[in-house]
């Protein structure tokens, strides 16, 4: 665990919560934000996040959070879609983006129960398409997540692979008064990670990903029949999807670390059945995306973004609520053993390069 990160964020007003799972797994939760800021696996103090290069210095953290910048500590976030009906106030023009600070930082509520720590947010949202005011609750906790290999007589000498991993519980309901409304809203789960590795992602047929904004090399992106190679090493700004009926709900992401490598899995789950609301900015008919990558590296920071989403609520789905659970496994070690573990829990095309 990073102690000094800690109190240089409790030095400048932005107190943080751990949770440690009983393997030993250190998570270091962020209310500003609702953020699962840090990942450790036992006795290491290296974070398998990213964190923003503000958070480095007291004096640098605090110039960072007194600014009216959008604050982007890091680590894994909750947002909510249609991105064009939240972060778009002028939709559908595209020439203001704007976090809405009601969702980021929000104001999160930390709720102490006998068995956990959980993160409240209350907010409401205008949707730009429909302008409609939607009053509505994010609640988002920390659990275990055991190391999926530990029962695989296979995996030999994969288990000695540093590891850490979580749960995290995400819930999004409509407030009383908004349940009528005829708006559609969804959650959206976003982990940032350190830039410059390739993203993982398994599918159970050939498939194309969507290109939302950016010029991306072909040797960057990489098409198989069960698997996409996303290369994150470009300067600038980058974002790509993949649809709900191809994709298995587990992506991974790799990157070298001091002499070794990292390897991050999330594992989701995805419902073709459900309404992914979330649509690329310039064809909003185009629905049904379920999972999508981020690759910054501009003014914002150098971070590979993996991203998620959960069915949306609300007009024609017959539910208001919805709770989702999924699973981070992180494993760090030597190139051969980290290529292992991919070929396992992601596929047997899985490389480390």
């Amino acid at each position: 665990m990073d102690e000094a990160l800690i109190r240089r964020l409790r030095d400048v007003g932005k107190p943080t919560e751990v949770y440690q799972s009983p393997d030993g797994t250190k998570v270091l939760l962020l209310p500003h934000g609702g953020r699962v800021l840090g990942l450790f696996s036992p006795r290491s103090r290296e974070n398998f996040y990213w964190t923003h290069s503000a958070l480095a210095s007291v004096e640098s953290a605090r110039t960072f959070y007194d600014s009216g910048e959008w604050q982007n500590s890091g680590g894994d976030r909750t947002w909510l879609a249609p991105e064009a009906d939240i972060f778009f106030p002028n939709f559908p023009s595209l020439d203001k983006y704007w976090q809405p600070r009601e969702l980021d930082p929000g104001s999160y509520e930390v709720v102490r129960t006998c068995n956990d720590v959980r993160l409240v947010n209350r907010l409401t949202c205008t949707l730009s398409r429909s302008r409609q005011a939607v009053a509505l609750e994010i609640s988002k906790s920390v659990a275990p997540a055991p190391n999926p290999l530990r029962y695989e007589r296979a995996a030999g000498e994969l288990l000695s692979l540093a590891y850490a991993g979580y749960t995290q519980h995400t819930s999004l309901r409509m407030m009383e008064g908004s349940e009528q409304l005829p708006v559609q809203v969804g959650l959206w789960n976003l982990v940032q990670m350190p830039h410059g590795g390739d993203l993982l992602v398994p599918s159970f047929s050939r498939t194309q990903p969507k290109v939302y904004f950016g010029q991306i090399a072909p040797e960057d992106l990489l098409v198989t029949d069960r698997l996409v190679r996303y290369r994150m090493r470009a300067a600038g700004e980058h974002k790509i999807g993949f649809r709900a009926v191809a994709t298995t709900g587990r992506v991974g992401y790799v990157y070298p670390t001091g002499g070794q490598w990292a390897l991050i899995i999330r594992n989701f789950f995805v419902n073709p059945s459900g309404e992914y609301v979330d649509v690329p900015w310039t064809d909003t008919a185009d629905l049904g995306y379920s999972t999508q990558a981020c690759n910054v590296n501009s003014g914002l920071g150098c971070f590979s973004e993996l991203e998620y989403h959960i069915p949306a609520i609300g007009r024609g789905t017959g539910r208001t609520r919805c709770d989702d659970s999924a699973q981070v496994w992180a494993f760090r070690g030597p190139s051969d053993l980290i290529r292992g573990a991919a070929r396992i829990l992601l596929s047997p095309d899985a490389e480390v390069k």
